[in-house]
């Protein structure tokens, strides 16, 4: 069976693949650095997010200083942060502390949907959903 053989040779007999590498090479580092000037002009680049900091968690309903230490080692210290929480991440948490905290497990349900309301400033009406909550539930 023959191999593919591709002819590098130009009609006057002069070898061209090198010249042809070069421009090939010449035209991707051209547009690499057109690239990253144009994404530099623009703006377009990655934006640094601000630090967070640590919150009063114990402002959510069901959520005391100590259930407040557990997320803070956790690494949630913001209302941001546990908003976004899975709420089976929040259940596991309490039943990894000990039989102490397993009666809390219920109330991790509101907890995210609280932390929302608190980190959008709607303190009124997180105040008055927790007017209806007992215990957080």
């Amino acid at each position: 069976m023959r191999l593919l053989q591709i002819s590098t040779t130009a009609c006057d007999g002069s070898d061209v693949f090198w010249p042809w590498l070069l421009w090939l090479l010449g035209a991707f580092l051209l547009g690499f650095l057109l690239g990253w000037l144009l994404k530099s002009l623009f703006g377009c680049a990655a934006k640094e997010e601000e630090p967070v900091v640590k919150q009063d968690l114990t402002k959510i309903e069901g959520i005391g200083p100590k259930i407040e230490g557990l997320l803070n080692n956790k690494g949630i210290i913001s209302y941001k942060q546990l908003s976004n929480t899975k709420i089976d991440f929040l259940e596991a948490m309490l039943v990894e502390a000990g039989p102490a905290f397993i009666t809390h497990r219920g109330m991790t349900r509101t907890w995210p949907a609280q932390a929302n309301l608190a980190d959008l400033g709607e303190w009124e009406e997180l105040k008055n959903w927790q007017d209806v909550l007992k215990g957080g539930v």
